[in-house]
């Protein structure tokens, strides 16, 4: 019988790796803990990752202790979850929710290495919309704490074969779950000029909405806009007659706003959100307590809105008015925190009031 070839690991060009396949030792970090270790101290994120953002603020507004049954119900790559574990132990629980099946095995078997096990951590493929379902499958009435860290992560946004960035080519997808619903190929292949304008102000508060979307509907004629580098080069071909000092005030935040848009609206992000802060108080237990970060001020003021309006009906004793932002430090080592918002509530009979 033959032998296999051994076929060494193809080398990649130059010192420093820059395509997402070719960083395989980011996205090995038990064998090449000092590569990771550099990128981190460089301020930046390892591909196929995630830094949580606002752990101290969480867990100071959370307060987790032992016993107590939490909710993450974003789990993601499980940063927040591996902080919060530990101070329920002994006797305490978590459940994790996330709705991505790409990464949600990667984050259980990473989590169950870490030695939390089935009595101690169960985890769900499911949205955060879902909780009441998922809690009621579990024979759980109420819950003491939930988490949701809202948004794109870090290891969705590096694999260009998600579509969530436009910093490679890559198809354009944006899915969560990529076998579900219309990618956002699908989507602008489809929507008409004025509902596109509508979500780019609605989603993103993009100012150029209508420019950006006539142009988009107009350049599918000639071809459909089927990658993120092309969807990417028609924003900014909208916008190339607009004077040179707007287009250089303006860089690429027009496209990272309509990638933003496109996003929320193929995964009904905030459609999601609305549900899961509609069932919220219903799964609380009294003097329960809710921590929720939000990335875009369309997903800050339905969470305001919701906070505000149960405090006012009894169903929060209390709710954070201003919300909490990443200091310098945390913007520094991690400059993907800058947008986030932190904004927390107690549920009816908490007295001790929220963490300063």
């Amino acid at each position: 019988m033959e032998e296999p070839v051994h076929r060494r690991r193809p080398r990649y060009p130059g010192r420093n790796p820059r395509r997402f396949e070719e960083r395989y030792k980011e996205r090995d970090p038990d064998r090449y803990p000092e590569t990771v270790e550099k990128v981190v101290a460089s301020g930046k994120t390892p591909v196929g990752s995630h830094r949580p953002v606002l752990v101290n603020e969480i867990l100071a507004a959370l307060r987790p202790e032992p016993g107590l049954v939490a909710v993450d119900a974003t789990l993601g790559f499980g940063g927040h979850a591996t902080e919060i574990l530990p101070h329920l132990l002994p006797g305490g629980r978590l459940v994790g929710l996330d709705a991505d099946p790409v990464e949600l095995p990667k984050t259980e078997a990473r989590l169950r290495a870490l030695g939390f096990g089935e009595r101690t951590l169960t985890v769900r493929r499911s949205s955060f919309a879902g909780l009441p379902k998922v809690l009621a499958e579990l024979g759980l009435p109420a819950v003491d704490l939930v988490l949701a860290d809202l948004g794109v992560s870090s290891m969705q946004l590096d694999d260009p074969v998600r579509g969530f960035s436009f910093k490679v080519d890559g198809p354009l997808d944006m899915r969560m779950n990529p076998s579900r619903g219309l990618s956002a190929a699908d989507l602008l292949a489809r929507i008409s000029a004025e509902r596109l304008a509508a979500l780019l102000r609605e989603n993103s508060d993009e100012p150029y909405a209508a420019q950006i979307a006539d142009a988009l509907v107009s350049s599918r004629v000639r071809a459909p806009i089927a990658t993120t580098l092309a969807l990417a080069t028609a924003v900014r071909e909208a916008l190339a007659a607009l004077p040179q000092r707007a287009r250089e005030e303006a860089g690429d935040d027009p496209v990272r706003r309509t990638f933003q848009a496109l996003r929320i609206e193929v995964n009904d992000e905030l459609g999601a959100l609305r549900a899961f802060l509609a069932a919220l108080p219903s799964c609380l237990a009294p003097r329960g307590r809710v921590a929720i970060v939000t990335f875009h001020s369309g997903e800050d003021r339905l969470v305001k809105k919701a906070f505000q309006s149960g405090n006012r009906q009894g169903i929060y004793a209390d709710w954070s008015r201003d919300p909490v932002r990443p200091g310098p430090e945390e913007l520094r080592a991690n400059p993907r925190s800058r947008s986030a918002k932190l904004r927390t509530a107690l549920g009816p009979g908490a007295a001790d009031g929220l963490a300063s």
